[in-house]
């Protein structure tokens, strides 16, 4: 099976040149189809600008990004804007709805910039609208909502297009104990079941032990991994593993979160 995302080399670095930030200074990786990966660190370490680079908001200096085996760094005009579409869907920590918009409004949103048939957009709002539990707030403004809400109407809109992979920057931050959780059973259904691919960046332990697969980065650099490989491995199992890792690379959470 190939890869439907790999990385190679990737590098950006920030500031002067003699004494520049190396945000990511080399990493390599790839994800396979219907992987859930994710990449954890301390503020600084890259996680963002990784995600930033795979889609397309930040230029990379060196390396290399394929998605399905097309290099996306020399997208441009229509392919660049389709692979921003439909090949990726980015899903925030802050949600990043329209406020003007109804829940619905904002999900259907990347598909008329697309040109979907409405027939098959409100077929697969129907579908996601049920399975996410948010029909109920199809019709209500963002301010309307709670924030676990808000975050599965930005889910929503972000699996509408059927992405190829789903990035997802720190989906917890900005939820509740209870919400995260629900919201985190779902990206893990989403992917079990309908086998999404999705690329996590967290600092969310409990979030992390849902993915089958971790990357841990630290000045720009991938510096141990961590599989969930054993099939009748719990998810709190995986969860201490990860507490372990944390606590024998760094002295603790507080050094590697």
């Amino acid at each position: 099976m190939e890869p439907i995302l790999k990385i190679e080399s990737l590098k950006k670095y920030y500031g002067k040149s003699k004494n520049p930030t190396r945000a990511l200074n080399g990493i390599t990786f790839q994800v396979m189809p219907g992987e859930f990966l994710g990449i954890m660190g301390s503020s600084g370490s890259g996680k963002s600008t990784l995600l930033n680079c795979i889609a397309t908001v930040t230029r990379p200096d060196s390396g290399s990004i394929a998605m399905k085996g097309r290099q996306i760094q020399s997208l441009k005009g229509a392919a660049l804007s389709d692979y921003r579409g439909k090949e990726i869907g980015y899903l925030f920590q802050n949600f990043e709805l329209l406020d003007n918009l109804t829940g619905q409004e904002n999900i259907l949103l990347p598909l008329s910039l697309h040109s979907v048939p409405e027939k098959e957009g409100m077929e697969r709002l129907r579908r996601l609208a049920s399975y996410l539990e948010i029909t109920d707030v199809l019709q209500k403004f963002p301010a309307q909502m709670s924030g676990g809400q808000r975050q599965r109407v930005a889910a929503a809109r972000a699996l509408i297009l059927k992405p190829g992979v789903i990035l997802a920057d720190e989906p917890t931050g900005a939820l509740d104990s209870k919400n995260a959780k629900a919201l985190m059973e779902k990206l893990s259904g989403l992917n079990q079941e309908e086998k999404a691919t999705i690329l996590m960046v967290t600092h969310d332990s409990n979030a992390a032990s849902y993915c089958r697969r971790i990357l841990f980065i630290q000045d720009g650099v991938i510096f141990y991994e961590l599989r969930r490989d054993l099939p009748e491995e719990s998810q709190q199992d995986f969860y201490a593993r990860i507490l372990n890792v944390m606590a024998q690379l760094g002295g603790g959470s507080a050094n590697v979160l």
